[in-house]
């Protein structure tokens, strides 16, 4: 038998080949086997999304993730590749997203999917009891490009209906933007309050627990946390600064602006520059990354049963890594080493 991952029968990766294990194809493909093990035991995902105006942890199936069954002959997993059907909304490149579900025979994509394989607990809560550990969560500018042209595509014309013009002579002005700083904020919650009814899974957060802070992993050690496009854009907007009074403006804040400025050209002309929107509203602040957020704060909005006790037992990771795949991991990475270094899981 090859070295496979479970359910990754058609993927644009060849997982015979080292190459496919090194750590960022790991860290992206491994979470969607996942996925398709759950799928084959017709266990729900845990879905973070917005439920009667509030963010609220409840389940859904792999299959409205991916948009088709994980087990359909048609499903094709695409890698780093472009949801094409956004290309409308962008200036230039689209740029790529961590998975794409399509349609083998049509070619036909059906969702893009961020995807981010986190640690639990990290180091602001390995010290707390178990139902206050929290997972680390960094999210890259390309998310937001991405987390824009979801909105718009599930909203429509309602987005031009709905979203509240804002008029700041200079976008690039920290000073400017914080005087409106409510306004963006609200104008934010307003939208993810209209997508309600029309969320759909956006990011993948899968989570592996470990005992506390050491390299052993907990009996109970993986599952898969789902963010909607509607909860993540809230959560976006919660952990912003909201105080007009604020001297800067943070990382969480300035994804806030992003996000409302790309919705906003796309309201007033059909498209936004994403690669301009990034660069110019910096505020003197790195874009390598969007933002992270500790586990002391993801843990409130992730906190569910499943988050204590995660719902697959280390003992089925070899029903998911098959056919001597771990033994073509590199061992740089946390989750990466500790599969390396424990080969009883696999007997």
């Amino acid at each position: 038998m090859h070295p496979s991952l479970f359910g990754l029968t058609k993927t644009n990766r060849d997982f015979s080949q080292k190459e496919a294990w090194g750590k960022n194809q790991f860290n992206s493909s491994f979470p969607v086997a996942l996925c398709c093990y759950l799928a084959s035991r017709n266990i729900e995902a845990n879905y973070l999304s917005i439920l009667n105006g509030k963010l609220k942890s409840n389940f859904i199936t792999i299959e409205n993730i991916f948009g088709i069954p994980a087990e359909n002959k048609d499903t094709y997993f695409a890698f780093e590749a472009q949801h094409t059907p956004y290309q409308k909304y962008v200036v230039g490149t689209l740029p790529r997203t961590d998975l794409v579900v399509q349609k083998e025979s049509t070619g036909e994509c059906l969702v893009g999917l961020e995807v981010k394989l986190t640690a639990l607990p990290d180091n602001t809560t390995c010290d707390l009891r178990e139902e206050f550990y929290g997972s680390e969560l960094v999210v890259r500018p390309d998310t937001i490009v991405y987390l824009a042209c979801s909105i718009a595509s599930n909203l429509g014309q309602s987005l031009g209906d709905f979203l509240p013009t804002i008029d700041i002579m200079d976008w690039s002005d920290a000073r400017l933007v914080l005087q409106k700083i409510n306004e963006i904020l609200n104008a934010i919650m307003k939208i993810t309050a209209l997508l309600e009814e029309k969320q759909h899974a956006f990011l993948l957060q899968p989570i592996w627990k470990t005992i506390g802070k050491s390299p052993e992993l907990a009996e109970n050690c993986l599952d898969i946390v789902v963010w909607s496009n509607a909860g993540f854009s809230h959560f976006i907007a919660s952990i912003a600064n909201w105080s007009s009074q604020a001297t800067s403006i943070t990382r969480q804040t300035r994804t806030a602006v992003w996000l409302y400025k790309m919705l906003s050209d796309i309201k007033d002309e059909k498209k936004f520059n994403h690669a301009k929107i990034i660069d110019t509203l910096s505020y003197n602040t790195k874009n390598d990354k969007a933002f992270a957020s500790a586990g002391n704060i993801t843990n409130k909005y992730m906190a569910s049963p499943r988050l204590v006790t995660p719902i697959i037992r280390k003992s089925e990771i070899k029903n998911i890594i098959l056919g001597g795949g771990q033994n073509l991991l590199s061992p740089e990475r946390r989750f990466d080493a500790i599969l390396f270094n424990s080969p009883d899981l696999f007997r």
